[in-house]
């Protein structure tokens, strides 16, 4: 199987790559920008056409929630317009998608875990494009599967967790919100979870959730985060 995996510069396409060596049944293909725009159907096209690729996993996303609001043209770019373009160039050559969704597209008013079957209401740019690009897949006749997930942090890239320790080391004190509760997911973890469907075979295509274990507020993460490393910073 070759295997395109598109965003590997971010968090979870960095993490696939680390680990894929562990999967030798499969040829993998890394691509980000500038060598590969999801924005450009065309290309894109001739590349997944000529490449003979078998399965994407679309790790690609304008994730710059609150920049989204004023850069909404960018996000829709990304989040959408840019899933749609390799949806139908899948399309062509019947191929499979995995594509990586959030937690955004709810509005986060439950006091209970979000299930697939809960009816979505994003808020926000950066959501409504998220969700417009779930659309996207969803509403085609490729072989599928959307995966939501939350709180990302890895060694690669922006996260929380990199946020914390960078802030900490210049701040006596940290001010973080207590009032929303969520589940912290290492990136390694999801992107072990998505070559192990691969080499499943799993034919179960739909939309599922996938976090790690537990429930967490940014006020308690960020307290275990000092605490882990010894910081000198009070939260």
């Amino acid at each position: 199987m070759k295997i395109l995996v598109i965003g590997s510069k971010g968090q979870l396409g960095s993490e696939i790559k680390d680990i894929a060596l562990n999967f030798k049944d499969f040829n993998f293909i890394f691509k980000d920008l500038p060598e590969l725009n999801i924005c450009k159907k065309d290309s894109l096209n001739t590349f997944i056409l000529n490449q003979n690729i078998n399965l994407v996993i679309n790790c690609a996303a304008y994730t710059a929630v609150d920049k989204a609001e004023e850069n909404n043209e960018a996000a829709e770019l990304v989040n959408s317009i840019g899933v749609s373009n390799i949806v139908k160039a899948l399309e062509k050559v019947k191929g499979k998608l995995i594509h990586i969704s959030t937690d955004y597209v709810f509005n986060g008013n439950n006091s209970e875990p979000y299930k697939e079957s809960d009816p979505v209401s994003p808020i926000g740019v950066y959501a409504e494009t998220k969700r417009a690009g779930e659309l996207a897949v969803i509403n085609t006749d490729i072989d599928a599967i959307v995966i939501r997930t939350s709180w990302l942090y890895s060694a690669y890239g922006n996260n929380f967790v990199k946020t914390m320790l960078r802030l900490a080391s210049k701040m006596s004190t940290l001010s973080v919100v207590a009032d929303q509760t969520g589940s912290p997911t290492y990136t390694r973890h999801l992107a072990l979870f998505i070559l192990n469907i691969i080499d499943s075979e799993s034919k179960d295509y739909g939309v599922y959730h996938y976090s790690n274990d537990g429930e967490i507020s940014w006020f308690e993460f960020a307290k275990s985060i000092r605490e882990l490393y010894n910081l000198d910073c009070k939260i």
